[in-house]
């Protein structure tokens, strides 16, 4: 249903390198790398850094986060681990939890603008 996802930051590069090597963890790298816009993706860009300067952090409890699923446990902390050594924030760490439906193993971060990025994954029971 979602196609491709978008989110401001204030310093591109810095968000760029950033992301580049947390979203390698899922996979991702980097397709597109324009003046103002980074767009990382498995085979077309699904998830895009825009710049915006003058833009200030966004609070920690501002209500917005977005979530990328992974395959793997080892992904999401991976994902974790190298967010927190990148300069992220731990928003929650890796482990179970109950999701809506089903229970689920994911990790929260906040990146260096303070957005709320989950990775999750959906082990088998056996898992």
């Amino acid at each position: 249903m979602i196609d491709h996802i978008s989110i401001p930051v204030n310093d591109l590069k810095l968000s760029g390198a950033f992301y580049t090597k947390v979203l390698k963890t899922l996979g991702f790298s980097l397709l597109v790398q324009r003046e103002s816009t980074y767009g990382y993706g498995k085979q077309y860009p699904e998830f895009w850094l825009n710049a915006r300067v003058e833009m200030a952090s966004l609070p920690e409890d501002s209500g917005f986060h977005f979530c990328l699923r992974c395959k793997t446990k080892d992904a999401v902390d991976a994902f974790y681990n190298i967010a927190l050594s990148e300069g992220g924030k731990d928003a929650g760490a890796p482990g179970k939890r109950q999701g809506a439906m089903t229970e689920y193993y994911g990790a929260f971060i906040l990146d260096l603008d303070g957005h709320k990025i989950e990775a999750v994954c959906f082990p088998k029971p056996t898992e």
